[in-house]
Parts: C-alpha cells; sequence; structure tokens
C-alpha cells in the first residue's frame, strides 16, 4: 500500500475509517485522511500511523432516520455525472439560478461532487442565453462544465429532443457558443454524419472540448469513419443504445462501432445504467465486453430527479413521469412518449449495476468514477481515493444509500461523528 498511503498528522486530519474502494478494488478495513481540501493518506487500518477510530458499526442514516446494519460504512470517491439535466424540480436547459442551484446542490447530496450541466437543442439564442447562465457557476466550481446535447444530431433518433430545433452542422455557431462560455463548454454531443462533421470536431478539438457521437442514425461504417476521424484523443458515445438504431447481424450501425471501439481502448461508452434506458442484462453485457474503464455510468437526469411524478420541463418539451419514468407528453391519450432522460442519481445507478446486474461494485465505482473524470481529463483532481487529490468522499451504508458526503474536504451531509481524532 505504498502507493497509497501518504503523511498526515492525526492531529491535524479528519480520519474517516471503512471499507475503502478505490482504484478498482477495496480494502475492507481501511482509512482514508483529509487535510484541509486535499487526501493526505489512504491505507489499511493497521497501517495509519496515529491513533485509530472506533470502526463505525451501527449508526442512523441521514436521509431515512432509520437504523443501520453493524455494516462498516463504505468510503467511495466522489462520483462524476458527465450528463446530467438537472434535478430537484429544476433543469439545466431552463431554470432560473436558484434553481440550477436547487439541482447541482440535489445530486451533490447524493454523491455526485462533479457534475456537467447537460442542455438540449434548442435555437442558438437560447442556448447562448443558457451557456450565459452557466458559465458563471463553471467559473465558481460549482458545475464541472456544460455538455451541449445538440442542436446537430440526427432527428430520425431526436428522441426526446424537439425535432424543430435540431439543425445541419455549423462550425461558426459552434465557435461562437464555445468562446461564449469561456472555457465552460465541456461537451458536445454529435451524429457523425451531420454536415461538416469533420470541420466541427476541429473547432472542437481546438478548444479542447469532448466530442461524443450519439442522438445518430448512422450506419456501423459512417459511425466508424467518425470516430477514426477524433485521430486517437478523447472521445465518448451519449447513452449507448439509446437515440440511436439497435444492433442487427446484417445491420450493426452505430452500437457495434462504438462497442469496438471502445474495446480497442478509442471510446468511453455511457450507459444509462437505471433499468429503464437499458435491460441489466445489456448493462451486464458491456461491462464483461469493455470493462469499467472504458464506461461512464451516467444518469442523463432531467427536473424530475427526486422527485414524485409528476409534469415537468425539458427544454421546450414537456414531460410526465409516472412511476419513476419520464417520458415525452405527447398527449395522445395511451400511446406513451420517448423516453426523455432520467430520474435517477448517480449513485442509485451505481447500486442498480451492482444488484442487478451483478457488476461487482468496485468495478461499478470505476465506472461511475474515475473513469469519467479520465474522460473529462480531471482526473488528476478528482475520480478516485488516491493522495493529493480534493477530497471529495461519499459515505454509504452496506445499501450503498448515501450518509455523508465530503467535496474538498468540507462535509455536505452530516459527517460529525466519523470526523474522528
Amino acid at each position: 500500500m505504498n502507493q497509497l498511503s501518504g503523511s498526515a498528522s492525526s492531529n491535524s486530519a479528519q480520519v474517516l475509517r471503512g471499507v475503502v474502494v478505490h482504484g478498482g478494488g477495496q480494502i475492507d478495513d481501511g482509512v482514508v485522511a483529509v487535510t484541509g481540501d486535499r487526501i493526505s493518506w489512504v491505507g489499511p487500518a493497521h497501517a495509519w500511523p496515529g491513533t485509530l477510530p472506533p470502526l463505525p458499526a451501527s449508526r442512523r442514516s441521514q436521509h431515512t432516520g432509520s437504523a443501520l446494519s453493524a455494516h462498516p460504512p463504505y468510503l467511495l470517491p466522489g462520483l462524476v455525472d458527465v450528463h446530467c439535466h438537472g434535478g430537484a424540480g429544476h433543469g439545466f436547459p431552463e431554470a432560473d439560478l436558484a434553481g440550477l442551484r436547487a439541482a447541482i446542490q440535489h445530486h451533490r447530496r447524493h454523491g455526485t461532487t462533479s457534475l456537467l450541466g447537460s442542455l438540449v437543442s434548442a435555437p442558438p439564442e437560447v442556448l447562448e442565453q443558457r451557456i450565459r447562465v452557466l458559465s458563471p457557476l463553471v467559473e465558481a466550481g460549482e458545475l464541472t462544465g456544460i455538455h451541449l446535447e445538440g442542436p446537430f444530431l440526427a432527428t430520425a433518433q431526436c428522441g426526446a429532443q424537439d425535432p424543430r430545433t435540431i439543425i445541419p452542422g455549423d462550425p461558426r455557431l459552434l465557435d461562437r457558443l464555445i468562446d461564449l462560455g469561456q472555457g465552460g463548454v465541456s461537451s458536445m454531443t454529435l451524429a457523425p454524419e451531420t454536415p461538416r462533421y469533420r470541420e466541427l470536431l476541429r473547432v472542437m478539438i481546438r478548444h479542447g472540448v469532448l466530442p461524443s457521437l450519439g442522438h445518430t442514425d448512422a450506419t456501423s461504417a459512417v459511425t466508424g469513419a467518425g470516430i477514426a476521424a477524433v485521430g486517437g484523443g478523447r472521445l465518448s458515445a451519449t447513452h449507448l443504445f439509446n437515440a440511436m438504431p439497435p444492433m442487427h447481424h446484417r445491420a450493426p450501425g452505430p452500437v457495434a462501432a462504438c462497442l469496438a471501439a471502445a474495446a480497442r481502448g478509442e471510446m468511453i461508452l455511457e450507459l444509462v445504467a437505471d433499468g429503464v434506458h437499458l435491460a441489466d442484462e445489456t448493462t451486464a453485457m458491456v461491462f464483461d465486453l469493455v470493462g469499467p474503464g472504458q464506461i461512464a455510468l451516467t444518469t442523463d437526469a432531467m427536473a424530475a430527479a427526486g422527485m414524485p411524478d409528476g409534469r415537468y420541463p425539458l427544454g421546450s418539451q414537456q414531460v410526465d413521469v409516472v412511476q419513476g419514468v419520464a417520458r415525452l407528453a405527447t398527449g395522445l391519450g395511451d400511446t406513451p412518449g420517448f423516453i426523455a432522460g432520467g430520474t435517477a442519481r448517480l449513485i442509485d445507478v451505481v447500486r442498480r449495476v451492482v444488484r442487478h446486474a451483478g457488476v461487482p461494485l468496485a468495478a461499478a465505482v470505476v465506472a461511475a468514477s474515475g473513469t469519467p473524470a479520465r474522460l473529462l481529463g480531471i482526473d488528476h483532481e478528482v475520480g478516485d481515493l488516491v493522495v493529493g487529490r480534493r477530497a471529495d468522499i461519499v459515505l454509504t451504508d452496506a445499501e450503498l444509500t448515501p450518509l455523508d458526503v465530503m467535496r474538498g474536504g468540507r462535509w455536505l451531509v452530516g459527517g460529525r461523528d466519523l470526523a474522528a481524532v
């Protein structure tokens, strides 16, 4: 464990003890020490040089108030969500500043300590207005960045996006939007078949913006050419399988091209593994094929995340949530609309992947923290419990219910009885 251990005085550090999940493995009785806003020591409890806090046993959940089992808490790295449209009743494509902060805080208190604010396709003037609103939150560190999901998509695979706002690739518009964000735009979803695709890529690469292929009706060949055009740089697939044609043995489509690219290490695959967007068996299959290092678990959450059933906005569209499933409000009686984003938080997705897809916890955590951090180029700062990184830590019970969340060394939920000695 020498590569994990740092140096920390037990008199100046917050010392946390529990089951430490990090780097694709776990320490059943481990310690994470935090000094200031940084992780200063990680390793097995028996190697901790100071006074050990007691191994926490039964305690009361901050969320439910119910008594928990005597299982020690899990200590997870803060989760990183690369695709999120909102939560707590507020959406990034339409909310005011107070609503945006409420959405960010909601996800943060459930363990997502790094978050992209995702927009949807909209007229250029609307996108410009939303970027102006969101950019100060990026500059202040409240959001990790802005994700543009459109407008250069395929209308045939628009999903819950408003097809009236989807337009052909426009490099000048993209350049203007990125410049307007003053470094705040981090990623963009585009279809590889959109006109002027390679020009769009050049704009994104020049600005350091992550391209993500999605909402596409392209063939496997066109998708493969679009992947190759990136030239081995950072690249992802937006919610693989969703808003793209299904893979057929004689028409493999974008799914096959993306899976093959991920297996070669050329692409990271977003999976909205909430049991609604994907069958659990599909999630398990992708983990088996490409491994957690090529998967970014994400939520695609919209305003309804953490809220009761009802009607919520998603940009210019209206969404009905029934039994936790969000679909476009079609007005066509019993005809269900397209799935319109998610209602889960990222810790809920991790729990689903572990419980129902049979993915080991450590692998699920890599896919919800380390891999998305690497995709965004921020893994030097967040994404794992490693000495020197920002002290973003999620403490959960045995059921992966968040109990306490630390971001940058500061507790967001409880924590007083676990910040010992």
